[in-house]
Protein backbone atom coordinates (compact mmCIF):
# COMPACT_ATOMS: atom_id res chain seq x y z
CA UNK A 1 0.00 0.00 0.00
CA UNK A 2 1.41 3.37 -1.05
CA UNK A 3 0.85 6.62 0.76
CA UNK A 4 -2.64 8.04 0.29
CA UNK A 5 -2.72 11.30 -1.68
CA UNK A 6 -6.43 12.03 -1.81
CA UNK A 7 -6.20 15.57 -0.41
CA UNK A 8 -2.70 16.31 -1.75
CA UNK A 9 -1.87 17.63 1.74
CA UNK A 10 0.51 15.40 3.73
CA UNK A 11 -1.08 15.92 7.17
CA UNK A 12 -4.67 15.44 5.95
CA UNK A 13 -3.68 12.40 3.88
CA UNK A 14 -1.75 10.88 6.82
CA UNK A 15 -4.88 11.13 8.99
CA UNK A 16 -6.91 9.31 6.31
CA UNK A 17 -4.22 6.64 6.04
CA UNK A 18 -3.96 6.08 9.79
CA UNK A 19 -7.65 6.41 10.67
CA UNK A 20 -10.16 4.32 8.70
CA UNK A 21 -13.09 6.16 10.29
CA UNK A 22 -11.66 9.46 9.00
CA UNK A 23 -11.47 7.89 5.53
CA UNK A 24 -15.13 6.83 5.79
CA UNK A 25 -16.13 10.35 6.89
CA UNK A 26 -14.20 11.84 3.96
CA UNK A 27 -16.03 9.55 1.56
CA UNK A 28 -19.37 10.51 3.06
CA UNK A 29 -18.55 14.22 2.67
CA UNK A 30 -17.60 13.70 -1.00
CA UNK A 31 -20.61 15.25 -2.69
CA UNK A 32 -21.21 18.64 -4.26
CA UNK A 33 -17.68 19.80 -3.42
CA UNK A 34 -14.23 18.96 -4.85
CA UNK A 35 -13.06 15.61 -3.54
CA UNK A 36 -9.89 17.04 -1.97
CA UNK A 37 -12.05 19.43 0.06
CA UNK A 38 -14.28 16.53 1.15
CA UNK A 39 -11.38 14.35 2.23
CA UNK A 40 -9.79 17.32 4.04
CA UNK A 41 -12.91 17.52 6.21
CA UNK A 42 -11.80 14.87 8.73
CA UNK A 43 -8.55 16.80 9.39
CA UNK A 44 -10.58 19.95 10.11
CA UNK A 45 -12.70 17.97 12.58
CA UNK A 46 -9.58 16.45 14.17
CA UNK A 47 -7.97 19.88 14.54
CA UNK A 48 -11.08 21.19 16.30
CA UNK A 49 -11.93 18.31 18.68
CA UNK A 50 -8.62 16.50 18.97
CA UNK A 51 -9.36 13.51 16.76
CA UNK A 52 -11.79 11.70 14.50
CA UNK A 53 -13.28 8.97 16.65
CA UNK A 54 -16.72 7.44 16.06
CA UNK A 55 -17.59 7.27 19.76
CA UNK A 56 -16.44 10.82 20.49
CA UNK A 57 -18.35 12.24 17.49
CA UNK A 58 -21.47 10.17 18.19
CA UNK A 59 -21.62 11.49 21.75
CA UNK A 60 -20.73 15.11 20.91
CA UNK A 61 -23.40 17.73 21.58
CA UNK A 62 -25.12 18.15 18.16
CA UNK A 63 -25.33 21.97 18.33
CA UNK A 64 -21.69 22.31 19.34
CA UNK A 65 -20.62 19.81 16.68
CA UNK A 66 -22.59 21.69 14.01
CA UNK A 67 -20.95 24.95 15.13
CA UNK A 68 -17.42 23.55 14.96
CA UNK A 69 -18.12 22.05 11.51
CA UNK A 70 -19.23 25.48 10.28
CA UNK A 71 -16.10 27.32 11.47
CA UNK A 72 -14.24 28.74 8.47
CA UNK A 73 -12.94 26.81 6.63
CA UNK A 74 -16.09 24.72 7.03
CA UNK A 75 -15.98 20.94 6.57
CA UNK A 76 -18.43 21.22 3.63
CA UNK A 77 -20.37 23.87 1.73
CA UNK A 78 -23.43 22.64 3.67
CA UNK A 79 -21.91 22.36 7.15
CA UNK A 80 -25.22 22.12 9.04
CA UNK A 81 -26.66 19.14 7.20
CA UNK A 82 -23.25 17.49 6.85
CA UNK A 83 -22.41 17.80 10.56
CA UNK A 84 -25.66 15.91 11.25
CA UNK A 85 -24.71 13.28 8.67
CA UNK A 86 -21.25 12.85 10.17
CA UNK A 87 -22.84 12.28 13.59
CA UNK A 88 -25.41 9.87 12.11
CA UNK A 89 -22.55 7.96 10.48
CA UNK A 90 -20.60 7.89 13.75
CA UNK A 91 -23.68 6.61 15.64
CA UNK A 92 -24.21 3.87 13.05
CA UNK A 93 -20.58 2.73 13.43
CA UNK A 94 -20.95 2.78 17.23
CA UNK A 95 -24.31 0.96 17.22
CA UNK A 96 -23.46 -1.65 14.57
CA UNK A 97 -19.72 -2.16 15.08
CA UNK A 98 -18.94 -0.95 18.63
CA UNK A 99 -17.17 2.09 17.22
CA UNK A 100 -14.66 0.01 15.21
CA UNK A 101 -15.16 0.92 11.57
CA UNK A 102 -12.80 -1.85 10.42
CA UNK A 103 -15.41 -4.36 11.61
CA UNK A 104 -17.37 -3.32 8.49
CA UNK A 105 -14.88 -5.29 6.41
CA UNK A 106 -13.53 -7.79 8.97
CA UNK A 107 -16.44 -9.12 11.13
CA UNK A 108 -17.27 -12.63 10.01
CA UNK A 109 -14.71 -12.55 7.15
CA UNK A 110 -17.18 -10.98 4.66
CA UNK A 111 -16.81 -11.16 0.90
CA UNK A 112 -16.96 -8.09 -1.33
CA UNK A 113 -20.74 -8.33 -1.77
CA UNK A 114 -21.30 -8.37 1.99
CA UNK A 115 -18.95 -5.41 2.57
CA UNK A 116 -20.86 -3.52 -0.13
CA UNK A 117 -24.18 -4.40 1.54
CA UNK A 118 -22.86 -3.16 4.90
CA UNK A 119 -21.60 0.09 3.38
CA UNK A 120 -24.94 0.74 1.68
CA UNK A 121 -26.69 0.51 5.06
CA UNK A 122 -24.64 3.44 6.42
CA UNK A 123 -26.15 6.94 6.53
CA UNK A 124 -25.02 8.97 3.53
CA UNK A 125 -23.97 5.94 1.47
CA UNK A 126 -25.98 5.06 -1.61
CA UNK A 127 -25.06 2.34 -4.09
CA UNK A 128 -22.52 4.36 -6.07
CA UNK A 129 -20.76 5.85 -3.04
CA UNK A 130 -20.56 2.40 -1.42
CA UNK A 131 -19.03 0.93 -4.61
CA UNK A 132 -16.48 3.75 -4.82
CA UNK A 133 -15.50 3.29 -1.16
CA UNK A 134 -15.16 -0.47 -1.64
CA UNK A 135 -12.89 0.23 -4.63
CA UNK A 136 -10.88 2.69 -2.54
CA UNK A 137 -10.47 0.09 0.21
CA UNK A 138 -9.31 -2.51 -2.30
CA UNK A 139 -7.08 -0.36 -4.47
CA UNK A 140 -5.40 1.77 -1.81
CA UNK A 141 -6.15 0.50 1.70
CA UNK A 142 -5.18 -3.15 1.44
CA UNK A 143 -8.75 -4.36 2.15
CA UNK A 144 -9.36 -7.01 -0.48
CA UNK A 145 -12.17 -9.38 0.47
CA UNK A 146 -13.00 -12.09 -2.08
CA UNK A 147 -14.93 -10.60 -4.99
CA UNK A 148 -14.33 -6.96 -4.05
CA UNK A 149 -13.57 -5.86 -7.63
CA UNK A 150 -16.79 -7.40 -8.93
CA UNK A 151 -18.82 -5.90 -6.06
CA UNK A 152 -17.28 -2.46 -6.73
CA UNK A 153 -18.34 -2.72 -10.39
CA UNK A 154 -16.52 -0.47 -12.87
CA UNK A 155 -14.87 1.38 -9.97
CA UNK A 156 -12.98 -1.79 -9.08
CA UNK A 157 -11.34 -2.19 -12.48
CA UNK A 158 -7.58 -1.93 -12.50
CA UNK A 159 -6.15 0.96 -14.50
CA UNK A 160 -9.32 3.05 -14.46
CA UNK A 161 -9.49 6.72 -13.52
CA UNK A 162 -13.13 7.03 -12.51
CA UNK A 163 -13.16 8.02 -8.84
CA UNK A 164 -11.25 8.89 -5.70
CA UNK A 165 -10.27 5.20 -5.56
CA UNK A 166 -7.89 5.90 -8.46
CA UNK A 167 -6.21 9.07 -7.11
CA UNK A 168 -2.61 8.29 -6.20
CA UNK A 169 -0.86 11.51 -7.27
CA UNK A 170 -1.61 14.89 -8.91
CA UNK A 171 -1.61 13.33 -12.40
CA UNK A 172 -4.21 10.70 -11.55
CA UNK A 173 -6.31 13.35 -9.79
CA UNK A 174 -6.37 15.28 -13.09
CA UNK A 175 -7.36 12.11 -15.02
CA UNK A 176 -10.25 11.48 -12.61
CA UNK A 177 -11.37 15.12 -12.96
CA UNK A 178 -11.29 14.81 -16.76
CA UNK A 179 -13.34 11.59 -16.60
CA UNK A 180 -15.94 13.21 -14.33
CA UNK A 181 -16.22 16.25 -16.65
CA UNK A 182 -16.74 13.93 -19.63
CA UNK A 183 -19.47 12.02 -17.74
CA UNK A 184 -21.25 15.27 -16.80
CA UNK A 185 -21.07 16.52 -20.38
CA UNK A 186 -22.42 13.20 -21.71
CA UNK A 187 -25.27 13.27 -19.19
CA UNK A 188 -26.10 16.85 -20.17
CA UNK A 189 -26.11 15.91 -23.86
CA UNK A 190 -28.35 12.92 -23.22
CA UNK A 191 -30.76 15.10 -21.25
CA UNK A 192 -30.81 17.75 -24.01
CA UNK A 193 -31.44 15.07 -26.64
CA UNK A 194 -34.49 13.86 -24.69
CA UNK A 195 -35.96 17.36 -24.39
Amino acid sequence: MGKLQLVQDPAADALLEDNPFALLVGMMLDQQIPMEVAFAGPKKIADRIGGVDAVQIAEYDPEKFAALCAVTPAIHRFPGSMSKRVQDLARAVVDEYDGDVTALWTDGDPDGKEVLRRLKRLPGFGDQKARIFLALLGKQYGVTPAGWREAAGDYGKAGSYMSVADVVDPGSLQKVRTYKKQMKAAAKEAKAAKA
